[in-house]
């Protein structure tokens, strides 16, 4: 073998090892390098992982049929039962786009972290992929980014993690996340519209029925009913601050992610960490108040 020859033409081979890397693309081009701290990184994905609410919401969501039926007469018993198949049909759905962007931001802690987790069931909870719906508001666009999102996800978690930096991540996977979490606040949106009708319709009854039971013999039950509409009234209330609360959140955690891509290359940064940290921070609060 003619070594020299070979000396001569290693910095051809090398480029072309590099563009070939690159036109791979995905996690493979720009591995973790240095002793950088992703600290704040990793503590913004945490709170966002664990933010809450809108699976709680949207459990809410498909079960209105089973609180407000007991209100309904006949003729709108029949119209809420076909809104509940089509809500349980879809129910599914909505929990996926969840669980992709939380398996996303447990991910993206990964790579930020020190050490190296197996998420690998994690990728069976994803599903199948989502399904088009006018009635609910998913396009096709939401699907294309959980399809996108998903891939990356399985070939990132599939790799061990193998050459992947957050910065590769972030520039990945920020188009889809950034549209799922679009989805997640129109469908809260939708979940608040929900929940004013059916509070229209429970209390509604009591607005009309209370006035006109002035019997004495009636006293006992118009008192009950005043209790349960004070009871009901209040859950209202409480839900209608959840939805407020969880749409901060939603949109707490596309800013932040936003600022990450904005700053790829800068992520170390005295500001970025510092803005990371007040997103946290924010998160982990609204989520305390929806523990509340």
């Amino acid at each position: 073998m003619d070594f020299r020859r070979l000396s001569a033409r290693l910095p051809f081979l090398l480029a072309l090892l590099s563009l070939a890397a690159a036109l791979l693309g995905g996690c493979a081009t720009s591995p973790n390098a240095g002793p950088i701290s992703f600290a704040e990184v990793r503590q913004f994905a945490d709170a966002s992982a664990r933010l809450g609410g809108y699976g709680e919401l949207s459990r809410r969501y498909r079960d209105t049929y089973e609180r407000e039926q007991p209100y309904l007469s006949p003729a709108a018993d029949r119209i809420a039962r076909e809104n509940d198949a089509r809500r349980r049909a879809v129910y599914d759905d909505f929990v996926s786009i969840q669980k992709s962007v939380v398996l996303y931001m447990q991910t993206l802690s990964v790579l930020a972290g020190d050490g190296r987790y197996d998420l690998s069931d994690r990728i069976d909870d994803l599903g199948n992929g989502l399904k088009a719906n006018t009635e609910s508001g998913l396009q096709q666009r939401h699907i294309a980014a959980y399809t996108g999102l998903t891939r990356l996800l399985t070939r990132v978690i599939a790799s061990g993690y193998q050459n992947c930096s957050v910065a590769t991540m972030v520039r990945d996977g920020d188009a889809d996340v950034q549209v799922l979490l679009e989805a997640m606040s129109a469908l809260t949106r939708l979940y608040a519209k929900t929940n004013e009708n059916e509070k229209k319709t429970v209390l509604g009854i009591f607005d009309v029925e209370i006035p006109f039971s002035t019997r004495n013999q009636d006293r006992m039950l118009v008192t009950l009913a005043k209790v349960h509409y004070l009871s009901k009234s209040t859950e209202y209330k409480l839900v209608d601050k959840r939805y407020d609360l969880a749409l901060q959140g939603l949109a707490k955690v596309a800013l932040g992610h936003q600022k990450m891509r904005e700053n790829l290359n800068n992520l170390s940064g005295d500001e970025v960490r510092k803005l990371l940290l007040g997103y946290g921070r924010d998160l982990r609060n609204l989520r305390d108040a929806l523990s509340d």
